[in-house]
């Protein structure tokens, strides 16, 4: 079958020709026909199958007919990323060459002055992450009555991001009748409950099992410890052996490990860029642009990169970090392999990843060989030293105070533990408490009473301040206080302690009728 029997316009056979391709993939094959017939459409299938061009060639052909307004756009894109959205645009003004349309970008990092002139002029295609389109709404500048076919991209990633309640209040807005494509890489049952209210009587594509890799991939277990030095040394190890290696891909969990290990790499002479999320839109722009095109060969990238970027040359993927979720690392792995190229992944793992690789295997339905040893093969402390760390205080003190003496701590009699520091007020008075628990001599002499303190001479006001008082007029504190009250009787109230706020003098003012 060939581009020409699905029905698509001259203008974009004649696009689609000119950039080199003459068969359509199967995801294209079976949904084109389905969106020119203006059919919901449900596309399930691996990543780097072609689903962008998939609805990109037959909006084409549907926006040949008409004419865009100011601030309504005909046509609506949503993409989770900004690089996803960019790459969107991409294929527009690669198959769009013959057509005059006006294709606005709506994400995040740029200035909303650029944007609104866009809208303002009338666009046909409009590609924007959730966000920023609800920032443009709510401020009045754009309105989605006249939309007239919706596309819901990477919606399994929409989910992940937290981006399907933006997602509920974006389809409420646009009209009913509309025509709405839903595609993405795996089908977990929430996006299932979604689909169902979002598509009207769908047409369900699926060219391959949800959650599959491609066959072109040769996928890889490399055992380690979970040291970040130690894994950074394999790491390294791992790209210098690969002597096929033209680019790759390395993936972390946490942004801030992207930033330590591109300037790890860095520091080793590695030629490499790093792109996350917390980077602005001009630094993800540079570093994606220097690898696309060679420049850059090694990306230390977090799970921003991990959906739809068409690259079609990576030749490798590492992942320094097994992903938490399975379907991330379909994902992650999809980077290489593309449209029939042979790719390479290889993960790292240590005892602390055993239930996340067990839950990758089950997804994918294969076991994942190793490359280097297995997770027998790790010492025990390996996979158990930060666990139990983790488990501690954060400050670590509850491992250092008692817990480390063990049993002998525990079986030593309590009154010949060493006690601990008293503050200055109360030292006397532990003293006191130890001596008192020792056994005392038969004939020892009744103790002296005690002298009563020198009362202090009156401040000038009648109160002294809190500094000028001393230490025998503070308060005592609990221990010395119980230690007093042994020596003598029980004391009735206050005992022989006044407080200097009762020693002053009362002030009776007159009346104003006296």
């Amino acid at each position: 079958m060939s581009f020409a029997d699905l029905g698509l316009s001259d203008k974009v056979l004649q696009a689609v020709t000119s950039a080199g391709y003459t068969e359509p993939t199967p995801i294209q094959a079976q949904a084109i026909p389905h969106v020119l017939a203006r059919r919901d459409v449900l596309g399930i299938a691996q990543t780097g199958t072609g689903k962008t061009a998939a609805f990109t060639l037959p909006m084409l052909t549907m926006l040949e007919n008409g004419r865009a307004r100011a601030r309504m756009p005909r046509t609506l894109i949503l993409e989770p990323t900004r690089e996803l959205a960019a790459q969107v645009v991409e294929n527009f003004e690669r198959y769009g060459t013959n057509h005059k349309l006006n294709v606005a970008l709506i994400i995040g990092g740029v200035s909303f002055g650029d944007q609104d002139a866009k809208l303002m002029r009338g666009t046909d295609v409009l590609i924007a992450t959730p966000g920023r389109l609800l920032d443009h709404f709510e401020r009045g500048k754009l309105l989605l009555t006249g939309v007239e076919l919706l596309v819901i991209d990477e919606a399994d990633r929409m989910l992940d991001m937290g981006f399907i309640p933006d997602i509920e209040r974006i389809v409420k807005m646009v009209p009913f009748t509309r025509q709405t494509l839903f595609f993405s890489a795996t089908m977990p049952p929430e996006i299932e409950r979604l689909a169902d209210m979002f598509l009207h009587n769908p047409q369900r594509i699926e060219v391959a099992r949800p959650a599959s890799t491609a066959s072109t991939i040769v996928q890889k277990l490399v055992a380690v410890g979970p040291e970040g030095h130690e894994k950074r040394e394999v790491l390294r190890r791992l790209i210098r052996g690969e002597a096929d290696l033209n680019n790759g891909i390395i993936f972390c969990n946490r942004k801030r490990d992207v930033a330590l290990l591109q300037k790890s790499l860095a520091s080793h002479g590695f030629n490499v860029a790093a792109l996350h999320g917390d980077m602005d839109q001009r630094a993800r722009t540079v570093a994606l642009d220097g690898f696309r095109s060679g420049e850059v060969p090694l990306l230390v990238a977090s799970d921003v990169a991990a959906r739809g970027l068409d690259i079609p040359a990576v030749s490798h993927v590492f992942n320094f970090d097994v992903p938490h979720h399975p379907e991330d690392y379909v994902h992650r792995i999809g980077r290489t392999g593309r449209a029939g190229r042979a790719g390479h992944a290889f993960t790292l793992a240590s005892r602390a990843d055993e239930r996340s690789l067990h839950a990758i295997e089950a997804l994918i339905g294969q076991p994942i060989p190793w490359a280097e040893g297995d997770l027998a093969s790790l010492p025990e402390s390996a996979g158990e030293a930060e666990p139990r760390t983790r488990h501690r205080g954060k400050s670590g003190e509850g491992a250092r105070r008692g817990r480390g003496s063990g049993e002998a701590a525990r079986s030593e009699p309590r009154a010949r533990r060493t006690p601990r520091a008293a503050p200055a007020a109360g030292v006397e008075a532990a003293e006191a408490i130890v001596a008192a628990s020792q056994p005392k001599p038969a004939a020892a002499k009744p103790a002296a009473a005690k002298p009563a303190a020198p009362k202090p001479p009156p401040h000038p006001r009648g109160e002294r301040s809190r500094d000028e008082r001393p230490q025998d007029d503070r308060r005592p504190s609990p221990v010395r206080r119980r230690n007093e009250d042994e020596d003598g009787e029980t004391p009735l109230g206050l005992g022989a302690h006044v407080p200097a706020f009762l020693l002053r003098p009362a002030v009776i003012k007159p009346r104003k009728d006296d």
